[in-house]
C-alpha cells in the first residue's frame, strides 16, 4: 500500500522564489561540488524518520531511542544516535544530518543537499513491505520521482539531470529479507530454499538499480548485508542456550552478498557510465565483533536496551529503563537488531573508505 504525502506546497514555492530572486538567480547546494546531494534508500539501518509519517507499527519515535542524539530526543532513527545516512553525509562533506523526505518542515536547501527515502522494515522482496505497512523500494522510488519534480522548480529542466547524475545514491537493504521474511516469518521458506530465495531478492535488487539508472542516477553505492547470525535477536532465536552466532543466517548473508556483488558487476559491464559500487559490510562487521574490546566495547552479544536479547522497536521502550545500559558506547548493539551510533560510525567509515575513488 502506497500513501501519497505532500509538503506545504505554498511554503516550498515561496522559499524557491526568495532564493532565486534575492540570490541573483543562483541555487544553494552543498559545498562539496563533486557530490551535491546524498539520496538514501533502504530499511531501518538508514531510516532517519520516514516511518514517523506512515501508519505502521515499525517505529522508534519514543524513548529511549535517540537518547544520545542531538537534544536527546527520539527522531525515528533506529539507534541511540546517528545512523549511517547521517554519517555518510558527514564523510562526503554534504551535511551533518540527513532528514527524511516525508518531514513536512523541510526547506528547499534541505531538499537540495539530500534526504532519506528509507523506511524501517523495507526489503528487496516487495511481499513483506505490504504485510508490515512500510514503504517498499517501489514506494521509495515514487517519492524520489516526486522529489525530482520539486527540485526541478529550483534547478530548471536543463540542470536537473546534471544534478541527479552527480548526487550520491546510498542503498542499504536486504537484512530483513533474510532474517525476517525467510527465517522468522517463513513467508517465503515454503516455496523457496535459501539459494533460490537469494536469487529472487537479488533479481528484485537488479530491477531497482536499473530503475534508478533510468531515473538519472549515475553514482550509486550498495551495501551488502552484515553477519546477520550474530545480531542479538538471531543469537537468541537460533544460537542455542549459549546464544552463539546462528550459522544459517550467516551462511545466507554470505550467499546473498556474493550474488548481489556479481549482479552489480554485471550491471556495470552493461552500463559502463553507471558508477554503481558494491560495498561489503560482512567482513568489516566481523572485524568489529572480533576486536570489540580493542575498539572500546564491553558487550558485543546483546543490545543496550533492556535485556538486549529480543527488544527492538515497540519492545524497546522507557519501561526498560532500569535494565537499559547507562553508556551505549560500551555496546556494539543498541537494541537486539540495530547497532549503536559508535558501531555505525566505525563501520560506515571502514566501508566508505574501501573504494574512495570509484564514485568520482
Amino acid at each position: 500500500m502506497f500513501l501519497i504525502y505532500s509538503y506545504a506546497e505554498d511554503a516550498l514555492i515561496l522559499s524557491i522564489f526568495v532564493l532565486l530572486f534575492y540570490g541573483g538567480c543562483t541555487v544553494a547546494v552543498a559545498k562539496n561540488a563533486t557530490f551535491p546531494a546524498l539520496l538514501v534508500f533502504g530499511d531501518s539501518i538508514v531510516d532517519t524518520g520516514t516511518n514517523n509519517y506512515i501508519p505502521t507499527i515499525i517505529k522508534c519515535d519514543f524513548e529511549p531511542y535517540g537518547r544520545d542524539f542531538q537534544g536527546g530526543k527520539p527522531t525515528g532513527r533506529f539507534s541511540n544516535g546517528k545512523v549511517p545516512s547521517d554519517i555518510a553525509g558527514e564523510i562526503y562533506g554534504i551535511k551533518e544530518l540527513l532528514p527524511p523526505y516525508l518531514d513536512p518542515y523541510l526547506q528547499l536547501e534541505d531538499l537540495l543537499t539530500g534526504v532519506s527515502f528509507a523506511s524501517g522494515g523495507a526489503r528487496y522482496d516487495p511481499l513483506t513491505a505490504k504485510v508490515v505497512s512500510v514503504l517498499s523500494l517501489t514506494d521509495q522510488l515514487q517519492l524520489f520521482m516526486e522529489y525530482k519534480e520539486k527540485i526541478k522548480l529550483a534547478l530548471g529542466e536543463e540542470q536537473i539531470a546534471a544534478f541527479i547524475s552527480k548526487a550520491v545514491f546510498f542503498i542499504c537493504v536486504g537484512s530483513a529479507d533474510i532474517v525476517n521474511t525467510y527465517y522468522a516469518t517463513m513467508l517465503r521458506s515454503f516455496e523457496y530454499d535459501i539459494d533460490s530465495y537469494t536469487n529472487l531478492t537479488v533479481s528484485y535488487g537488479a530491477q531497482f538499480f536499473q530503475e534508478l539508472y533510468r531515473l538519472g542516477a549515475r553514482r550509486v553505492l550498495v551495501l551488502g548485508v552484515p553477519m546477520l547470525g550474530c545480531i542479538p535477536i538471531q543469537r537468541t532465536l537460533g544460537g542455542g542456550a549459549r546464544r552463539v552466532c546462528a550459522d544459517k543466517q550467516n551462511h545466507a548473508a554470505l550467499l546473498f552478498n556474493s550474488k548481489l556483488s556479481s549482479q552489480i558487476a554485471s550491471i556495470k559491464n552493461n552500463l559502463p557510465e553507471f558508477k554503481i559500487v558494491y560495498f561489503d559490510t560482512y567482513y568489516p562487521f566481523l572485524y568489529i565483533l572480533q576486536n570489540a574490546e580493542k575498539l572500546g566495547f564491553e558487550v558485543a552479544n546483546r543490545g543496550c536496551c533492556g535485556a538486549g536479547n529480543i527488544e527492538v522497536s515497540i519492545l524497546c521502550t522507557r519501561l526498560h529503563d532500569l535494565e537499559t545500559c547507562k553508556d551505549a558506547s560500551k555496546f556494539v548493539f543498541w537494541d537486539s537488531y540495530h547497532p549503536t551510533e559508535k558501531t555505525y560510525r566505525i563501520l560506515t567509515n571502514m566501508v566508505l573508505n574501501e573504494h574512495p575513488q570509484e564514485l568520482l
